[in-house]
């Protein structure tokens, strides 16, 4: 049987754009298998630095903060002056409890002199209106629109109260199992829109998502009820309206 050059050029249309299609819902499949990694991944950050309470996030600094943003594995480089970029997660608190998962990268800044690289696990704790309003803006530099300094740890808060008069994001990070407050002055937060369009299969306003306007997929399930353990939606001082 003869083709002509024209069913086979057809035909290799067709089979190119069934070869497409798989590649594409492949891709797909694989984004979304990354950003439910992320959210599990993000729970466990949370698991293991409260799992001490001598030495994790103290419960009154935690149950203070309107939002918070996790990051694991942030990629720290540096060699004289440092550098960091990681993708992670951020939710705010709400009158109906701690909104769905936004999706974020934080990148640029400095953890001042140190020489090499090393993957860190970030947390950053929004503690009030103005440092929420920062977030919600989808994109903030911290030191500079946000103040921030490193987060207090354990028993420290308990005497310390100068986080609350200054600080409107408070900053921790953990590195082969060490935890400890840290500065990022200079790193720049921002929505993650790619991440947000695999997340919930369109791209949705960053603040839409932290005002609770969004129905939290099911990806995120653990991550949130992990946060709730933690820091239950009843201490919701200043949530969201």
């Amino acid at each position: 049987m003869k083709f002509s050059g024209e069913r086979i050029r057809k035909y290799l249309v067709a089979v190119s754009a069934c070869l497409l299609m798989f590649a594409s819902t492949t891709w797909a499949a694989d984004d979304k298998s990354d950003i439910a990694k992320r959210l599990d991944n993000a729970a466990n950050v949370l698991n293991e630095i409260m799992s001490t309470p001598d030495k994790g996030i103290p419960d009154n600094v935690l149950g203070d903060a309107q939002c918070i943003a996790v990051v694991p594995s942030m990629l720290k480089i540096g060699l004289g002056i440092g550098g960091n970029h990681g993708k992670g997660v951020a939710t705010c608190r709400t009158k109906s409890g701690w909104s769905a998962p936004a999706p974020i990268t934080v990148a640029g800044g400095s953890w001042g002199l140190q020489i090499g690289g090393e993957a860190v696990d970030l947390v950053m704790l929004i503690m009030n209106e103005k440092g929420m309003q920062n977030l919600l803006s989808s994109k903030f530099k911290v030191g500079a629109d946000a103040s921030a300094a490193a987060g207090p740890v354990g028993r420290q808060a308990a005497a310390d109260t100068d986080w609350k008069m200054k600080s409107e994001v408070l900053t921790y990070s953990r590195s082969r199992g060490a935890f400890a407050g840290i500065t990022i002055d200079g790193a720049v937060v921002k929505q993650d829109q790619d991440e947000t369009r695999v997340l919930y299969g369109k791209m949705v306003p960053f603040e839409d998502i932290l005002r609770g306007k969004v129905t939290p997929p099911t990806e995120s399930r653990t991550f949130l009820s992990t946060l709730e353990k933690y820091a239950p939606p009843s201490t919701q001082r200043g949530s969201l309206k």
